[in-house]
């Protein structure tokens, strides 16, 4: 530590040390992150275009599995830890803290600012699951959560609480850390918007070498291969879906042939930046979204409104058994499902924690942390019940191809739901347009967000490196279902927690350094 900083007081004005070490080091295109975290990225495609599918596969699927058996309980333990602490900040006096100052101001309104972090923290996820992820559940597809009877109406209710536990407050708590954290360092320390800056306290100046590095290349792995794992999800289902309004087979050539298309579209967005490109597809994404949502809750309002109370009571009754690692019986579902969830979130919270910092500067941290934890579980909470209630509804009733054979093709399922609605044809479009959209959301918000960690922080770096980024993810995406093949969902699980497992300690770090950062804030008592 410098200039008398120690761990227990931290004046705001030494914070700006660290501003002139950045310079120092040279921080730019060049710098030490963007070297190594692009020579990694591409000594791994290398890599994969050399060995054959199958090996890489096992390759992955022997890491994956090693990872999971024995840190499942660090990954669920940790997930719940960040959910109370996220509920601690709300609660105590750190609430009143305001980011950038008591007179800083919103930069943008709350329905954009709540369509940004919403669109950039879910989309493509909750098109994917919806339908899929609680009939598994509800016919024991892979085993059943908590060890309960499938196709029993205690499963049905089950299912749908476990599904908004992987939804819910769990995953926000994980983006809130990362997302108050960064702009909290940057707003009110005036710290470079990047990854290592939430260390300074514990670092001092050393996060300006290769401690802080090393924090910045874990978060630039991490955030691409939970951007990608997404993204070739998202890429299944649009190919799905295409195929199943248009005709055209769902190969892999299609498959990459999305990738590639909206890889070019998101380039045209993070050319135009936040203002210009996210936002406006942001409030683009939420208006599609709640069109649908709207149209199939309206449908089939019986079972869809009469779903939301049963939902909510399953989430509250069932989240603290399932949130237990330890004596369960059903080991092989929370290995498979949970840990999965919770590998996936934290990969993605840099990406999507910087992407929130970037436009919450003037919200108190109260304000910041009910949106971020409260407002997105209760649209997830809607979201789920309408699509998943009326998904059981056509299994529990016989109808349609649920009904009759369960759940065959999880890129499939929600298109398999629509075709015995009214106006099906008409939802499977939009829900088509509304993957894509989604899909173009994550890459560009990505980009942008890996694009500042590589060039230490700067908001405003090269257009060039955000394109360099955009293909990145593309090119990560496509590798990864190639070595998935026609299970490529098992690749794509194989990055996430691989890259998740060590940047899951980061951010227990990052806690308790943000609240010795907060505990130098003056704010209103």
């Amino acid at each position: 530590m410098t200039k008398g900083i120690d761990k227990y007081s931290i004046d705001s004005t030494d914070y700006t040390v660290g501003q002139d070490n950045v310079q120092k080091w040279g921080f730019d295109v060049h710098n030490p992150v963007f070297g190594v975290s692009a020579g990694l990225i591409g000594l791994f495609l290398v890599m994969t275009a050399l060995m054959d599918a199958e090996s890489a596969k096992a390759l992955l699927d022997g890491i994956k599995w090693k990872i999971i058996g024995s840190f499942d309980w660090l990954f669920i333990w940790s997930g719940n830890i960040f959910v109370l602490f996220c509920i601690a900040l709300i609660v105590t006096p750190f609430g009143k803290i305001r980011l950038g100052g008591q007179d800083a101001t919103a930069d943008y309104s709350y329905l954009s600012w709540l369509s940004m972090l919403f669109a950039a923290g879910m989309g493509i996820g909750l098109m994917f699951w919806s339908v899929a992820e609680p009939v598994a559940y509800f016919t024991g597809w892979y085993k059943t959560p908590l060890g309960v009877e499938p196709n029993t109406a205690e499963a049905a209710k089950l299912a749908m609480g476990a599904t908004m536990y992987h939804w819910g407050l769990h995953p926000w708590a994980i983006y809130g850390v990362v997302a108050l954290s960064l702009a909290f360092f940057a707003y009110n320390k005036g710290l470079p918007l990047s990854i290592r800056s939430i260390f300074y306290p514990i670092l001092g100046d050393r996060a300006w070498g290769w401690a802080g590095h090393v924090v910045d290349i874990l978060a630039v792995l991490a955030t691409l291969f939970g951007l990608a794992t997404s993204l070739g999800l998202g890429a299944q289902q649009a190919a799905s879906g295409i195929h199943h309004v248009f005709g055209l087979e769902a190969n892999m050539g299609l498959q990459i042939a999305v990738i590639t298309i909206v890889t070019l579209l998101a380039v045209v967005s993070v050319v135009r930046g936040i203002d210009g490109g996210v936002k406006v597809i942001s409030n683009i994404n939420m208006i599609v979204a709640f069109l649908l949502l709207i149209m199939v809750a309206l449908i089939g309002y019986a079972v869809a409104f009469g779903n939301i109370g049963t939902t909510l009571m399953a989430y509250i009754e069932n989240i603290i058994p399932l949130s237990n690692p330890h004596g369960r019986e059903d080991e092989a579902w929370f290995q498979g499902w949970t840990v999965f969830y919770w590998a996936w979130w934290i990969s993605w919270s840099p990406f999507v924690g910087m992407f929130i910092a970037r436009v919450s500067k003037g919200r108190t941290v109260r304000e910041f942390m009910t949106a971020v934890l409260i407002v997105p579980s209760i649209v997830t909470l809607l979201w789920m019940s309408v699509f998943g209630g009326m998904a059981i509804d056509q299994v529990v009733n016989n109808i349609g191809e649920l009904g009759a054979n369960g759940l065959t093709d999880v890129s499939l399922a929600m298109f398999q739901m629509f075709d015995v609605l009214p106006l099906g044809t008409v939802l499977s479009v939009i829900a088509v347009i509304l993957v894509l959209v989604f899909f173009i959301t994550s890459s560009d918000s990505g980009s942008l967000v890996i694009d500042s960690i590589t060039a230490g922080g700067k908001v405003d770096a090269p257009v060039l490196q955000r394109i360099f980024w955009a293909f990145m993810e593309g090119a990560i995406a496509v590798a990864l279902l190639w070595i998935g093949g026609t299970e490529a969902i098992q690749g794509l699980q194989a990055g996430a927690i691989s890259t998740a497992l060590p940047f899951t300690f980061v951010l227990l770090l990052m806690c308790v350094s943000l609240v010795m950062g907060m505990r130098t804030e003056q704010y209103q008592r």
